[in-house]
């Protein structure tokens, strides 16, 4: 049987682990310190530990249960991470350089049942959830990566836009969020973490409530329900009515902007009239409008790359709409750029089941 990652347990729930088998209390914290600050890949590393307790975790947990099955890396510094996990499927974590510091995406479902036409994420459904540890443990991975290089470089930034649906696998999801929070741990700000979610109206309430000051991005992707729904089928069930109460909702409780993510796609959704609409629905929402350019999926052949002059027009509307809005700069274009292909690719190569 597979022992699940120690990368699981919040602070919170190791000292109680630890305490339930009579462990002092100060030695979680012994533990974390050697996890996430001196990032050991043994128990029986942490060396100030007693014996009884190491024997004890390396009885009921690993530290390393993903292992790296293929690695690329793109000339802007983009790396492209694919783990192979404990039951042989395989997940992609990726590590981009920006201006402000390092930002790691990761995954948290193998596989998508969202469906989204244009995705590459969703060409092979969801096979199962990953476990909070999983999910923390693509952080230790890259952070080990970046160790090794001697360079004294930390992931400063994550993105939790990876393969799955974050809000599909809610506890787990936000299992991962405090532990990569917690001070003396990672203590990776939550200003500097970004959930994105397809749209699940009733998690958004849900998440909000939890009051973890991260940021949200929806991938909203068209301005109107017909639209969206023949590009998104998650719209069939939570059309735009429910969604953008949601948002409302979010953004008044948390008082932060919300970043509604927008995939141009050429003759699809990326007209002047399309740019309008969305502004119309906007309106003075507090939000920024992430455009991102299309990076085209073998697949799904029946969308194509909008060409410059119509991402501009588009860009050009919502300004003229005092729509706050940006064009996304593009990483690792030179290698399986698109979310989820290079899995895809891997998986018609050697099917894992």
């Amino acid at each position: 049987m597979n022992k699940p990652s120690i990368y699981g347990l919040t602070n919170e729930q190791l000292t109680a682990w630890l305490l339930e088998r009579g462990h002092k209390k100060g030695r979680a914290a012994q533990v974390w310190d050697w996890l996430y600050q001196k990032r050991v890949t043994s128990f029986f590393e942490m060396k100030d530990v007693n014996q009884d307790c190491l024997k004890v975790l390396d009885e009921h947990f690993s530290i390393q249960t993903l292992s790296e099955h293929l690695k690329q890396e793109a000339s802007d510094g983009t790396v492209k991470f694919l783990f192979k996990l404990h039951d042989g499927n395989l997940i992609e974590t990726v590590l981009m350089k920006h201006k402000y510091g390092l930002s790691v995406c990761v995954t948290t479902q193998v596989g998508c049942n969202i469906g989204c036409s244009f995705c590459a994420s969703g060409l092979l459904k969801k096979d199962r959830d990953l476990s909070s540890g999983e999910i923390v443990e693509q952080i230790m991975k890259v952070q080990l990566y970046l160790d090794q290089k001697g360079e004294n470089e930390r992931v400063s930034h994550i993105v939790v836009m990876g393969i799955g649906e974050p809000f599909d696998n809610f506890t787990n999801m936000v299992d991962f969020l405090k532990i990569v929070i917690d001070q003396k741990g990672l203590e990776i700000g939550p200003r500097h973490i970004t959930v994105s979610t397809s749209g699940l109206a009733d998690k958004i309430y849900e998440f909000t409530e939890l009051d973890l000051r991260v940021n949200l991005a929806i991938s909203l992707h068209a301005p109107n329900n017909e639209l969206r729904t023949k590009i998104m089928k998650i719209n069939r069930a939570i059309p735009l009515e429910k969604l953008m109460p949601a948002i409302d909702f979010y953004i008044e409780k948390t008082n932060k902007r919300i970043t509604l993510e927008y995939i141009l796609l050429k003759d699809v959704n990326d007209q002047v009239e399309h740019a309008q609409e969305l502004a119309d629905l906007i309106g003075d929402m507090r939000a920024y409008v992430n455009l991102i350019p299309y990076n085209p999926v073998d697949e799904h052949s029946q969308y194509q790359r909008s060409d410059d002059k119509a991402v501009l027009a588009f860009y050009d509307v919502l300004k003229k709409n005092k729509i706050n809005c940006g064009i996304r700069v593009e990483h690792g274009t030179d290698i399986d750029a698109a979310c989820g292909q290079l899995r895809s690719k891997q998986m018609k190569k050697q099917p894992q089941k």
